[in-house]
């Protein structure tokens, strides 16, 4: 059985860019076939700024959101964050929804398609990759850094990577999957 792969789309906001670049990327991941691939929306789980009464590691969730979040996160093998860059930081809908979990994100590898303007969404990482360690996730160092995404995007909505960027796809892809594989026992004998 493949580990299975969650596409991330971590901006909520209405007119974002990153159903487009999702969209893009899960078609590589699905080409690459080591995974099982899921896109999952963030925005489709309407999480409210953190209203648990309950420490997430507890995992005594109270609300129907919460429940289903926990859900989608306990399935994946690894992740994939489709993530832009709000003022030099991570977005706020994305820390939000980590924080909601604990147990749920432990020994999962995580990669980063980043998109923006000048810095390609690279800071957002560098603090998400700080953020996603404490949780027991390794975040691999291959990625997509998409520059001045805006050029990229046809007039019909969809996102054109170049072959660099599909190049760049393919090898965080190839080592996701090496990180899936060497963490599945620590996820055994952590569930």
């Amino acid at each position: 059985m493949k580990p299975r792969l969650h596409v991330l789309i971590t901006s909520t906001r209405p007119g974002r860019t990153g159903p487009a670049v999702a969209r893009w990327f899960t078609e590589i991941a699905q080409q690459f076939e080591g995974f099982d691939v899921e896109l999952v929306d963030l925005a489709d789980f309407d999480l409210p700024l953190l209203d648990e009464p309950n420490h997430p590691s507890e995992q005594q969730y109270t609300k129907e959101h919460t429940i289903r979040w926990s859900e989608s996160v306990s399935r994946a093998d690894a992740f994939v964050f489709v993530t832009p860059e709000y003022n030099y930081a991570m977005n706020a809908a994305l820390k939000n929804a980590i924080d909601y979990l604990y147990v749920e994100w432990q020994y999962k590898p995580v990669g980063f398609v980043s998109y923006g303007n000048t810095s390609a969404g690279l800071r957002a990482v560098q603090m998400t990759k700080q953020v996603v360690t404490t949780l027991k996730m390794v975040p691999v160092t291959e990625g997509v850094a998409i520059h001045y995404v805006g050029r990229n995007i046809t007039p019909d909505g969809l996102f054109e990577g170049t072959e660099a960027m599909a190049e760049a796809a393919d090898g965080m892809l190839a080592e996701l999957l090496r990180y899936a594989e060497a963490l599945a026992p620590l996820r055994v004998a952590a569930s």
